[in-house]
């Protein structure tokens, strides 16, 4: 579908949208781990925008994380609204021509930028950077990789690849180390407090008990210390960078 067809990811109904429209798979995205399909989304025959499909019957086995990332796909856009972040671009679950999967609106983007890059060259946008920092501790995100933030026409950054999150035993790995030991902005605090209050019924409904409660523990923490995470062992970083 040519690109200056594409509805913005920010725009209003695309849950609607996601859980309505047919799904027709354009091709597998290359250099996944996981069977991740580029989907073209169609009302009535025509293409109104694009998805990314991840069927749960395309996971390979994990030893650390139960079968279904496809629910942690949901559960980080679902946190990410609840923090009134919205940095990951609107997510469902549904089913879909190899079965259920999580089913995310396709973000337009210049793909030769990542967080590198942005970082160096867009220091207009390092709040929002920092906002990814916040939301990466509180998902236990273990591979955020540069390349999974992304840019849109729009200047909109949005994170993606997030089925590695929620682990109960802390594991993050994120390449957003830069504002380390800042002190949280106050709508970062704010968002950390809500959570650390109370996980949101649909986050934790997709979570198991240890893994929400690990999730309140992680804000409690943020709100406590009021300041972004460091990491002193230089260690917490995925493989590969990109």
């Amino acid at each position: 579908m040519p690109a200056d067809e594409l509805i913005p990811a920010g725009s209003p109904d695309l849950l609607e949208l996601l859980a309505s429209a047919e799904i027709d798979i354009e091709g597998r995205m290359p250099w996944s781990s996981n069977a991740t399909f580029l989907v073209n989304l169609l009302i009535d025959g025509s293409a109104v925008g694009q998805g990314i499909y991840k069927p749960l019957r395309g996971e390979r086995p994990l030893w650390d994380f139960e079968p279904g990332l496809h629910r942690r796909e949901l559960a980080a856009y679902l946190l990410s609204e609840a923090m009134d972040l919205h940095l990951v671009p609107p997510t469902i679950i549904r089913d879909g021509p190899v079965g259920e999967g999580s089913v995310q609106w396709f973000v337009n983007a210049d793909h030769q930028q990542h967080y590198f890059t942005i970082y160096e060259n867009r220091e207009d946008l390092h709040d929002r950077l920092r906002d990814f920092a916040a939301f990466d501790f509180i998902a236990n995100n273990t591979d955020r990789k540069s390349g999974h933030v992304l840019i849109d026409d729009a200047d909109g950054l949005w994170g993606i690849d997030h089925g590695l999150c929620f682990a109960a035993e802390f594991k993050l790995r994120t390449v957003v180390w830069e504002f380390g030991g800042e002190s949280l902005p106050e709508h970062l605090l704010d968002a950390a407090r809500r959570i650390a209050a109370s996980v949101p019924l649909d986050v934790a409904a997709l979570l198991n008990d240890e893994e929400a409660v690990a999730v309140q523990e992680r804000a409690q923490w943020l709100v406590d210390q009021g300041a972004l995470p460091t990491d002193p062992s230089g260690r917490r970083y995925p493989w590969p960078l990109v």
